[in-house]
Protein backbone atom coordinates (compact mmCIF):
# COMPACT_ATOMS: atom_id res chain seq x y z
CA UNK A 1 0.00 0.00 0.00
CA UNK A 2 1.15 3.57 -1.10
CA UNK A 3 -1.07 6.10 -1.17
CA UNK A 4 -0.29 9.53 -2.50
CA UNK A 5 -3.30 11.16 -1.04
CA UNK A 6 -5.89 10.42 1.79
CA UNK A 7 -8.85 12.48 2.94
CA UNK A 8 -10.14 13.27 6.79
CA UNK A 9 -13.72 14.91 7.80
CA UNK A 10 -14.47 16.07 11.22
CA UNK A 11 -18.49 16.25 11.78
CA UNK A 12 -20.87 16.80 15.05
CA UNK A 13 -23.70 14.43 14.09
CA UNK A 14 -25.96 16.13 16.30
CA UNK A 15 -27.24 14.00 18.94
CA UNK A 16 -27.37 10.50 16.51
CA UNK A 17 -29.95 8.43 18.77
CA UNK A 18 -32.05 5.41 17.43
CA UNK A 19 -35.40 7.05 17.98
CA UNK A 20 -37.38 7.05 21.02
CA UNK A 21 -34.45 6.99 23.13
CA UNK A 22 -33.74 9.71 26.27
CA UNK A 23 -31.40 12.27 25.52
CA UNK A 24 -30.23 14.42 28.44
CA UNK A 25 -33.61 15.78 29.71
CA UNK A 26 -35.95 14.71 27.05
CA UNK A 27 -37.58 11.51 27.78
CA UNK A 28 -38.49 10.64 24.57
CA UNK A 29 -35.98 11.95 22.25
CA UNK A 30 -35.82 11.41 18.64
CA UNK A 31 -39.12 10.31 16.69
CA UNK A 32 -39.34 7.94 13.77
CA UNK A 33 -39.90 10.11 11.37
CA UNK A 34 -36.90 12.96 12.40
CA UNK A 35 -35.06 10.11 13.01
CA UNK A 36 -35.05 9.01 9.51
CA UNK A 37 -34.35 12.23 8.58
CA UNK A 38 -31.39 12.43 10.25
CA UNK A 39 -29.72 9.17 8.53
CA UNK A 40 -31.17 10.24 5.54
CA UNK A 41 -29.17 13.63 5.31
CA UNK A 42 -26.35 12.10 7.33
CA UNK A 43 -25.72 9.65 4.62
CA UNK A 44 -25.95 11.71 1.54
CA UNK A 45 -23.34 14.13 3.43
CA UNK A 46 -21.41 11.31 3.90
CA UNK A 47 -21.25 10.16 0.40
CA UNK A 48 -20.54 13.60 -0.89
CA UNK A 49 -17.73 14.40 1.40
CA UNK A 50 -15.92 10.94 0.54
CA UNK A 51 -12.94 11.18 3.47
CA UNK A 52 -11.31 7.82 4.14
CA UNK A 53 -10.94 9.14 7.53
CA UNK A 54 -14.03 10.41 9.58
CA UNK A 55 -14.04 11.72 13.06
CA UNK A 56 -17.58 12.04 14.76
CA UNK A 57 -18.67 13.74 17.84
CA UNK A 58 -22.34 13.65 19.63
CA UNK A 59 -22.80 9.60 18.91
CA UNK A 60 -25.30 7.90 21.30
CA UNK A 61 -25.88 4.66 19.78
CA UNK A 62 -23.83 2.23 17.78
CA UNK A 63 -26.96 0.81 15.85
CA UNK A 64 -27.34 4.62 14.37
CA UNK A 65 -24.22 5.42 13.34
CA UNK A 66 -24.32 1.61 11.55
CA UNK A 67 -27.30 2.62 10.06
CA UNK A 68 -26.26 6.28 8.44
CA UNK A 69 -23.80 4.03 6.66
CA UNK A 70 -25.77 1.50 5.49
CA UNK A 71 -28.32 4.19 3.88
CA UNK A 72 -25.43 5.32 2.21
CA UNK A 73 -24.43 2.27 1.17
CA UNK A 74 -21.04 2.17 2.91
CA UNK A 75 -20.99 -0.37 5.09
CA UNK A 76 -18.46 -2.91 3.87
CA UNK A 77 -16.22 -0.09 2.29
CA UNK A 78 -15.40 1.37 6.44
CA UNK A 79 -14.70 0.00 9.71
CA UNK A 80 -17.13 1.89 12.10
CA UNK A 81 -14.90 3.04 15.59
CA UNK A 82 -17.85 3.13 18.23
CA UNK A 83 -17.61 0.73 21.08
CA UNK A 84 -19.85 -2.38 21.05
CA UNK A 85 -21.45 -1.40 24.29
CA UNK A 86 -22.42 1.91 23.37
CA UNK A 87 -25.90 1.80 23.54
CA UNK A 88 -27.80 5.20 24.14
CA UNK A 89 -26.54 5.98 27.71
CA UNK A 90 -24.63 8.70 27.02
CA UNK A 91 -22.46 10.44 24.09
CA UNK A 92 -18.83 9.67 22.70
CA UNK A 93 -16.50 10.64 20.07
CA UNK A 94 -16.59 7.96 16.86
CA UNK A 95 -15.02 7.23 14.37
CA UNK A 96 -14.67 5.48 10.34
CA UNK A 97 -11.82 4.30 8.17
CA UNK A 98 -11.29 2.73 5.25
CA UNK A 99 -10.52 -0.28 6.04
CA UNK A 100 -7.04 -0.65 4.42
CA UNK A 101 -5.95 2.42 6.50
CA UNK A 102 -6.57 1.13 9.86
CA UNK A 103 -3.45 -0.13 12.18
CA UNK A 104 -4.42 -1.48 15.35
CA UNK A 105 -7.77 -0.85 17.67
CA UNK A 106 -9.01 1.94 18.45
CA UNK A 107 -9.16 3.65 22.27
CA UNK A 108 -10.83 6.11 24.23
CA UNK A 109 -9.35 8.30 26.86
CA UNK A 110 -11.89 8.87 29.88
CA UNK A 111 -9.42 10.05 32.46
CA UNK A 112 -7.13 12.43 32.22
CA UNK A 113 -3.13 11.94 32.61
CA UNK A 114 -2.08 10.90 35.61
CA UNK A 115 0.15 13.05 36.37
CA UNK A 116 -2.23 16.31 35.45
CA UNK A 117 -2.53 18.99 37.75
CA UNK A 118 -4.29 22.52 37.33
CA UNK A 119 -3.11 24.35 40.37
CA UNK A 120 -1.07 27.62 41.47
CA UNK A 121 -0.42 29.40 44.66
CA UNK A 122 -0.48 32.44 42.07
CA UNK A 123 2.42 34.91 40.39
CA UNK A 124 2.53 37.32 42.92
CA UNK A 125 1.16 38.56 46.02
CA UNK A 126 -1.61 39.87 44.20
CA UNK A 127 -2.56 37.02 42.45
CA UNK A 128 -4.95 34.34 44.49
CA UNK A 129 -4.51 30.47 44.92
CA UNK A 130 -6.34 28.43 42.27
CA UNK A 131 -6.91 24.85 42.31
CA UNK A 132 -9.07 22.85 39.83
CA UNK A 133 -10.09 18.83 40.55
CA UNK A 134 -11.29 18.02 37.41
CA UNK A 135 -9.70 14.50 36.62
CA UNK A 136 -12.01 13.31 33.42
CA UNK A 137 -13.45 14.62 29.77
CA UNK A 138 -16.44 15.05 29.84
CA UNK A 139 -16.91 12.98 25.97
CA UNK A 140 -14.06 10.66 26.51
CA UNK A 141 -11.28 11.51 23.53
CA UNK A 142 -11.04 8.75 20.96
CA UNK A 143 -7.59 7.70 19.67
CA UNK A 144 -6.32 5.39 16.34
CA UNK A 145 -3.83 5.35 14.13
CA UNK A 146 -3.21 5.16 10.19
CA UNK A 147 -0.95 4.05 8.03
CA UNK A 148 -1.42 5.68 4.51
CA UNK A 149 1.76 4.15 3.27
CA UNK A 150 3.68 0.54 4.31
CA UNK A 151 7.68 2.76 4.44
CA UNK A 152 6.19 5.53 6.66
CA UNK A 153 5.51 6.74 10.07
CA UNK A 154 1.61 5.61 11.20
CA UNK A 155 -0.77 8.74 11.94
CA UNK A 156 -2.33 9.08 15.09
CA UNK A 157 -5.10 10.75 15.61
CA UNK A 158 -7.25 12.25 17.88
CA UNK A 159 -11.21 12.90 17.71
CA UNK A 160 -12.31 15.27 20.83
CA UNK A 161 -15.29 16.94 21.31
CA UNK A 162 -14.82 19.71 24.43
CA UNK A 163 -17.30 20.96 26.90
CA UNK A 164 -19.12 23.45 25.25
CA UNK A 165 -19.87 27.19 25.75
CA UNK A 166 -23.56 26.37 26.97
CA UNK A 167 -23.43 27.72 30.81
CA UNK A 168 -23.13 24.74 33.01
CA UNK A 169 -26.66 24.16 34.83
CA UNK A 170 -25.94 25.58 38.71
CA UNK A 171 -29.63 25.80 40.15
CA UNK A 172 -29.00 22.12 41.45
CA UNK A 173 -26.52 22.99 43.63
CA UNK A 174 -26.37 23.32 47.17
CA UNK A 175 -25.19 26.81 47.84
CA UNK A 176 -27.78 28.10 45.22
CA UNK A 177 -30.29 26.15 46.59
CA UNK A 178 -29.55 27.75 49.63
CA UNK A 179 -30.02 31.65 48.52
CA UNK A 180 -31.42 31.10 45.12
CA UNK A 181 -33.13 34.56 44.94
CA UNK A 182 -29.96 36.30 44.76
CA UNK A 183 -27.94 33.68 42.42
CA UNK A 184 -30.64 33.20 39.84
CA UNK A 185 -29.70 36.61 38.66
CA UNK A 186 -25.92 35.17 38.08
CA UNK A 187 -26.99 32.07 36.19
CA UNK A 188 -25.39 32.90 33.45
CA UNK A 189 -22.68 34.60 34.23
CA UNK A 190 -21.37 31.80 36.75
CA UNK A 191 -22.64 28.69 34.99
CA UNK A 192 -20.21 30.78 31.84
CA UNK A 193 -17.55 30.70 33.94
CA UNK A 194 -17.56 26.75 34.49
CA UNK A 195 -18.31 25.98 31.12
CA UNK A 196 -14.71 27.73 30.34
CA UNK A 197 -12.95 26.30 33.35
CA UNK A 198 -14.29 23.12 32.44
CA UNK A 199 -13.36 23.36 28.70
CA UNK A 200 -9.62 25.17 29.82
CA UNK A 201 -9.02 21.92 31.77
CA UNK A 202 -9.82 19.44 29.39
CA UNK A 203 -7.50 21.68 26.41
CA UNK A 204 -4.81 21.64 28.46
CA UNK A 205 -5.21 17.54 29.88
CA UNK A 206 -5.42 16.93 25.70
CA UNK A 207 -2.27 18.97 25.00
CA UNK A 208 -0.57 17.25 28.01
CA UNK A 209 -1.51 13.89 25.67
CA UNK A 210 -0.26 15.05 22.73
CA UNK A 211 2.93 16.67 23.82
CA UNK A 212 3.83 12.93 25.24
CA UNK A 213 3.57 11.75 22.04
CA UNK A 214 5.14 14.35 19.78
CA UNK A 215 8.45 15.45 21.96
CA UNK A 216 11.40 14.28 20.41
CA UNK A 217 9.82 12.10 17.50
CA UNK A 218 9.07 12.41 14.21
CA UNK A 219 5.55 10.66 14.74
CA UNK A 220 2.79 12.46 12.95
CA UNK A 221 -0.15 13.01 15.11
CA UNK A 222 -3.98 15.13 13.70
CA UNK A 223 -6.30 16.29 16.40
CA UNK A 224 -9.58 17.15 15.18
CA UNK A 225 -13.15 17.23 16.44
CA UNK A 226 -15.59 20.14 17.69
CA UNK A 227 -13.62 21.69 20.18
CA UNK A 228 -16.04 24.34 20.96
CA UNK A 229 -13.75 27.67 20.55
CA UNK A 230 -12.72 29.46 17.96
CA UNK A 231 -9.14 30.06 16.38
CA UNK A 232 -7.01 32.54 18.52
CA UNK A 233 -9.23 31.41 21.56
CA UNK A 234 -7.67 30.40 24.70
CA UNK A 235 -8.37 26.56 24.13
CA UNK A 236 -7.33 26.80 20.94
CA UNK A 237 -4.62 28.20 21.99
CA UNK A 238 -3.65 26.19 24.89
CA UNK A 239 -4.16 22.98 22.21
CA UNK A 240 -2.03 24.06 19.73
CA UNK A 241 1.03 25.72 21.58
CA UNK A 242 0.75 28.80 18.84
CA UNK A 243 3.12 27.77 16.43
CA UNK A 244 4.70 30.14 14.35
CA UNK A 245 3.15 30.11 10.81
CA UNK A 246 5.51 31.04 8.20
CA UNK A 247 4.41 33.95 5.83
CA UNK A 248 7.27 33.65 3.65
CA UNK A 249 6.47 30.71 1.16
CA UNK A 250 10.58 30.16 0.82
CA UNK A 251 10.73 29.65 4.69
CA UNK A 252 10.87 26.17 6.62
CA UNK A 253 11.08 25.65 10.19
CA UNK A 254 8.40 23.89 12.35
CA UNK A 255 8.43 22.91 16.54
CA UNK A 256 8.44 19.62 18.09
CA UNK A 257 5.15 19.65 20.06
CA UNK A 258 3.24 22.75 18.10
CA UNK A 259 0.00 21.96 16.29
CA UNK A 260 -0.85 23.67 13.02
CA UNK A 261 -4.47 24.57 12.03
CA UNK A 262 -5.37 24.08 8.67
CA UNK A 263 -7.81 26.56 8.42
CA UNK A 264 -5.29 28.65 9.14
CA UNK A 265 -3.55 27.27 6.39
CA UNK A 266 -6.19 27.54 4.07
CA UNK A 267 -6.64 30.97 5.08
CA UNK A 268 -3.13 32.28 4.25
CA UNK A 269 -3.89 30.70 0.86
CA UNK A 270 -6.84 32.76 0.15
CA UNK A 271 -7.36 36.41 -0.73
CA UNK A 272 -10.72 36.01 1.37
CA UNK A 273 -11.15 33.69 4.14
CA UNK A 274 -14.43 33.28 5.01
CA UNK A 275 -14.54 29.90 7.17
CA UNK A 276 -17.27 29.03 9.96
CA UNK A 277 -18.88 25.97 11.07
CA UNK A 278 -21.53 26.96 13.58
CA UNK A 279 -23.73 29.69 13.60
CA UNK A 280 -25.20 30.73 16.99
CA UNK A 281 -27.83 33.88 17.18
CA UNK A 282 -26.64 35.14 14.11
CA UNK A 283 -23.04 35.00 15.21
CA UNK A 284 -20.76 32.32 12.88
CA UNK A 285 -18.21 30.48 14.50
CA UNK A 286 -15.39 28.19 13.66
CA UNK A 287 -15.69 25.79 16.56
CA UNK A 288 -14.99 22.31 13.84
CA UNK A 289 -11.02 22.03 13.65
CA UNK A 290 -8.32 20.17 12.34
CA UNK A 291 -4.89 20.46 13.62
CA UNK A 292 -1.85 19.09 12.55
CA UNK A 293 1.83 18.12 13.53
CA UNK A 294 4.84 19.67 12.04
CA UNK A 295 5.05 16.21 9.86
CA UNK A 296 1.78 17.65 8.06
CA UNK A 297 2.85 21.72 8.12
CA UNK A 298 3.48 22.47 4.73
CA UNK A 299 6.53 24.48 5.66
CA UNK A 300 8.00 22.07 8.28
CA UNK A 301 11.75 20.95 7.93
CA UNK A 302 10.35 17.70 8.66
CA UNK A 303 7.26 17.35 6.57
CA UNK A 304 6.29 14.05 5.32
CA UNK A 305 2.24 15.38 4.19
CA UNK A 306 1.42 18.54 2.80
CA UNK A 307 -2.15 20.04 2.34
CA UNK A 308 -4.22 20.14 -0.50
CA UNK A 309 -7.23 21.63 0.39
CA UNK A 310 -9.73 22.37 3.22
CA UNK A 311 -13.22 22.34 2.22
CA UNK A 312 -16.49 23.50 4.42
CA UNK A 313 -19.78 22.02 3.94
CA UNK A 314 -21.72 24.51 5.98
CA UNK A 315 -24.79 25.68 3.81
CA UNK A 316 -27.43 23.84 6.04
CA UNK A 317 -26.43 25.78 9.02
CA UNK A 318 -28.45 28.90 7.44
CA UNK A 319 -31.91 27.13 7.94
CA UNK A 320 -31.81 27.04 11.08
CA UNK A 321 -34.45 23.84 11.17
CA UNK A 322 -32.24 20.99 12.22
CA UNK A 323 -34.57 19.00 14.00
CA UNK A 324 -36.91 19.01 11.12
CA UNK A 325 -34.93 18.81 7.93
CA UNK A 326 -32.87 16.12 9.33
CA UNK A 327 -29.43 18.28 9.02
CA UNK A 328 -27.15 18.91 12.04
CA UNK A 329 -26.07 21.97 13.86
CA UNK A 330 -22.16 21.83 13.20
CA UNK A 331 -20.29 22.13 9.54
CA UNK A 332 -18.46 19.73 8.23
CA UNK A 333 -14.69 20.04 8.01
CA UNK A 334 -12.88 18.17 5.18
CA UNK A 335 -8.95 18.06 4.37
CA UNK A 336 -7.16 16.40 1.82
CA UNK A 337 -3.72 15.86 2.28
CA UNK A 338 -0.65 14.91 -0.20
CA UNK A 339 2.45 12.28 0.27
CA UNK A 340 5.30 15.36 -0.34
CA UNK A 341 8.29 14.69 2.20
CA UNK A 342 10.95 17.37 1.95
Amino acid sequence: MARTRFSLATCNLYNLNLPGLKMYRDADGWDASAFARKVQWLAEAIRRVDAHVWGFQELWHRDALEQVFAAAALSETYRLLVPDDQQGQGILCAGAVRADLLEGDPEWIDAFPQRFILESSGDDAQTGEIAVRIRRFSRPVLHFRIRPRAASEPISIYVAHLKSKRPTEIYREGWYRADTDYFKRHNEGLGGALATIRRTAEAAALRMMLVDRLKDTDSPVILMGDLNDGDGSNTLNILTGQPNYLASPLSLGGSDTDLYNLGQLRAMRSFRNVYYTHVYQGNHESLDHILVSQELYDQSRKRVWALVGLELMNDHLSRGDHKESGTIDHGIVRAEVEYRPV
